[in-house]
């Protein structure tokens, strides 16, 4: 049973099947789908399971607290069930890959007075961005060099 669904019955919420799908659906390490892929493997669980009851489910889990809702670069939102330990994100500038990382330290600290404005500062999130493995291979991202000036007469 995956840890998302423990925490849901502890909370005592009403497990119909649609939602125990789409929990499972987003259980294991580095889940980031969007709406729309947790709909795709919901319904190849469950056949009649609708979109708007995937929809709402996600948000009834964002608004309790069980499933981040992550918003990178204007591309669709993606949900993370890892809600309960404390984690970044390491996001791929190529294709939108998204890992979920545990640096050290504390950015809050990190965060000098002088550039806290008298806030009260309660959270930071921090995103990392690069290139994964595959995108960083191919061959039109690795060609950084500037085009050379056409030759002249």
């Amino acid at each position: 049973m995956s840890d998302l669904l423990d925490r849901l019955r502890g909370r005592g919420w009403r497990m119909t099947a649609q939602r125990r799908v789409v929990a499972e659906v987003l259980d294991g390490e580095h889940i980031h789908l969007t709406a729309d892929e947790v709909l795709a493997r919901a319904t190849a669980r469950l056949p009649e399971i609708s979109r708007a009851t995937v929809y709402n489910t996600l948000g009834e889990l964002v608004s309790l607290g069980e499933v981040i809702e992550v918003a990178t670069d204007g591309r669709a939102k993606r949900y993370d069930p890892n809600a309960h330990r404390p984690h970044q994100h390491l996001v791929c500038s190529g294709c939108g890959a998204i890992r979920d990382v545990h640096p050290g330290g504390d950015p809050l600290a990190d965060l000098p007075a002088s550039e806290r404005f008298g806030f009260t500062v309660s959270g930071a999130e921090v995103t990392y961005r690069g290139l994964c493995p595959d995108c960083a291979g191919r061959p039109e991202r690795t060609a950084t060099a500037a085009p050379s000036a056409p030759a002249g007469p």
